[in-house]
């Protein structure tokens, strides 16, 4: 795929459920980072953590059918399908091939995760493949007396501000601020709780559409 305009987001994530946050987080870096479109990877393997409760094939479905109603977001299925442990690096590499050197890639995480940086596998060589924007509640900002050092030196030397965005293929740390959703402890793992207890799932926390599926396919139940 040749260059295009724009830069692009990339969201990558177990998504075991896809949630309202995660829509939420996209929306924003959407429109406050004025990027083209954002493109949705769940992980085939996540290297991080325990084994998805869900199998990929359903994890890949539930994002297809939450995003399938929003013009500037896509879905790339390659992880899922590869069946090998994924990791950002390579998944940014593959990315260049299809994209291209000068397209502006904006890799869009939380807090926490960015926190975690220096756990990831070849973690410093992200910043020769996409920029960072780094998502947090109003009023929150990142702090360096949080971070590993190696992490402070690195944040302090490439922050900047959104619009410099367009203007490089990568290198860049910004952050946006995201509405919280309500509860304000949305996660995977709360929805996942609450469906093995019975309880009821509302559109609130799952979009209608993926609340079916999980129905549909039984899943996390028990």
């Amino acid at each position: 795929m040749p260059d295009t305009p724009g830069a692009l987001g990339i969201l990558g994530g177990t998504f075991d459920p896809v949630h309202r946050a995660h829509l939420n987080l996209a929306r924003a870096a959407l429109k406050q980072l004025h990027l083209a479109s954002v493109l949705w990877i769940p992980a085939g393997q996540p290297s991080h953590r325990q084994a998805p409760h869900a199998a990929a094939e359903h994890r890949l479905a539930m994002v297809r059918l939450a995003t399938a109603d929003e013009p500037g977001f896509a879905v790339d299925a390659a992880e899922v399908t590869a069946n090998v442990p994924s990791y950002t690096v390579p998944t940014l590499e593959r990315l260049r091939g299809q994209y291209g050197a000068a397209r502006p890639f904006v890799l869009l995480v939380g807090a926490d995760a960015f926190l975690g940086l220096p756990s990831w596998y070849r973690w410093q060589e992200i910043f020769d493949l996409a920029h960072f924007a780094v998502a947090a509640r109003p009023g929150a900002v990142l702090d360096a007396a949080r971070m590993q050092p190696q992490l402070a030196a690195i944040w302090q030397r490439r922050r900047a501000a959104p619009p410099t965005l367009g203007t490089a293929a990568a290198g860049s740390i910004v952050d946006f601020e995201i509405e919280p959703v309500q509860p304000p402890d949305l996660s995977a793992t709360a929805v996942r709780a609450l469906l093995r207890g019975g309880g009821a799932v509302t559109a609130d926390l799952l979009p209608p559409a993926v609340v079916d599926y999980i129905r549909r396919n039984q899943l996390y139940s028990v």
